[in-house]
């Protein structure tokens, strides 16, 4: 329970079309006044950098209060802000209704989108962000081939680092010309949905740029479980980016031009009769918390909002409603999970665990500690170091665990921590185990 209230914390719109939201006085004080309640606090410092970063500056200032921090050093604090809400959703007892109103990831999404619309950004953030267009050229037939022979080379990933600002080791996702869209769309067959509960047992497959150029097999498993479950799903006909990457950049312009073209294609779909999923949670908890706080007038927003579910709490609202076939002929053994962030902050529960653990003779240990990833986090090679202190932690409780399989709902967090622990082959989505528990 939180302090200081009996009510459950809301989420107020985000004022980004206000005068207000871009004066930059107005954002100054601001950010003092709530940098003074968490100096005051200082409960979440186990959780990101932007914590201690912040304290470390009123601790070596002359008053040793916030009003000794120089207000041109207040975004040293945003800069380690990558919007995981964690701290908002487990940590702060000052969240609204109470009277202090504290939302430190939209206040750092504020102070990020005055910054960009100030400075703009430094190349390799605004590329790194561009994920469609990017993913699309690195995709080509025959480019991807190159990327990735390139990108597996020292000597490339040296050079590349020094012009471009990559870390070297950071582990960085392989490009697949055959996407998820083309793999997915042969599997694809008619069935009659039956509702279950608030399912419609009609699901349209979000591909995600992630999951459609660098985990395309991804939906191959997501189409055999869902199709075996007796739900009927489809891909998504055209989608962009969720808008997730340019968030976090600040880039709000950006974000209403994703919004605008993705919205009434999903909108179209909820009125067709489908649910929504998405195999990465970030761009679930884009549709289901970001956009609609960013547009909470927009009733196509709104529409998108109800539909959209996380792909096991799917699955487990299916369960519930005796829709979910639970014949498993093969056992998975002993499962490491990390719970990745945007999964934890959908306030779902650990569905995915719960799912996993109907299989027999297999049990899932969950993990609730970021990977310290984001998007970009890891593989900037200012933050690097920073993220792979984060993960640390789950990646010893992986290892001294010594699972049979590691997974997260995130790929990119699960390749995080599979690549700092010693115990770990490789990361798997919890979609590819359950398939196999199916031996489809």
């Amino acid at each position: 329970m939180r302090e200081g209230s009996l009510e459950a914390p809301t989420r107020h719109p985000i004022e980004w079309k206000s005068d207000e939201f871009w004066d930059r006085d107005a954002l100054d004080a601001e950010l003092e006044r709530v940098y003074d309640i968490c100096h005051g606090c200082r409960r979440c410092v186990s959780l990101c950098d932007s914590f201690p970063t912040l304290f470390d500056l009123v601790d070596e200032s002359d008053t040793m209060e916030v009003d000794g921090v120089a207000k041109s050093d207040y975004n040293n604090v945003v800069d380690q802000c990558y919007l995981c809400d964690l701290c908002y959703m487990t940590k702060c007892p000052y969240v609204p209704p109470h009277e202090w109103n504290i939302d430190f990831p939209h206040l750092m999404l504020r102070a990020k989108s005055v910054k960009f619309r100030d400075e703009g950004a430094r190349l390799r953030d605004r590329v790194l962000t561009s994920t469609d267009t990017v993913f699309g050229m690195t995709s080509i037939p025959l480019v991807d081939i190159t990327v990735n022979a390139l990108n597996r080379s020292s000597g490339f990933r040296k050079v590349f680092e020094s012009a471009f600002g990559v870390h070297r080791e950071a582990p960085v996702p392989e490009f697949h010309s055959k996407t998820m869209r083309k793999r997915v769309k042969p599997m694809l067959r008619e069935l009659t949905p039956t509702p279950v509960g608030d399912t419609t047992g009609k699901v349209a497959l979000y591909a995600t740029c992630y999951g459609n150029y660098n985990s395309p097999h991804i939906g191959e498993d997501f189409v055999k479980v869902f199709q075996h479950n007796g739900i009927h799903i489809d891909i998504v006909p055209k989608e962009k980016c969720c808008g997730m990457p340019k968030l976090e950049l600040g880039d709000l312009d950006a974000v209403n031009a994703l919004k605008e073209a993705n919205i009434p294609i999903l909108a179209k779909l909820v009125d067709e009769g489908y649910d929504l999923i998405a195999p990465i949670p970030s761009c679930v908890l884009m549709y289901k918390q970001e956009l609609p706080l960013m547009y909470p007038d927009d009733p196509d927003v709104k529409k998108v909002q109800k539909a959209f579910f996380d792909p096991f709490e799917y699955l487990w609202l299916r369960h519930k409603g005796g829709a979910l076939n639970t014949e498993f002929p093969s056992a998975m053994g002993d499962i490491a999970y990390q719970v990745a962030c945007h999964t934890r902050v959908q306030n779902i529960g650990l569905k995915t665990r719960d799912v996993l653990n109907l299989i027999p003779d297999t049990e899932v240990t969950a993990h609730e500690r970021c990977s310290g990833h984001d998007g970009t986090y890891a593989i900037k090679q200012e933050t690097r170091d920073k993220s792979i202190k984060i993960a640390r932690p789950v990646a010893r409780k992986v290892d001294q665990q010594e699972p049979d399989h590691f997974m997260s709902d995130c790929p990119m967090a699960a390749t995080q921590v599979a690549h700092l622990a010693d115990n770990v082959d490789k990361a798997e989505h919890p979609m590819t185990l359950l398939r196999m528990a199916y031996g489809l």
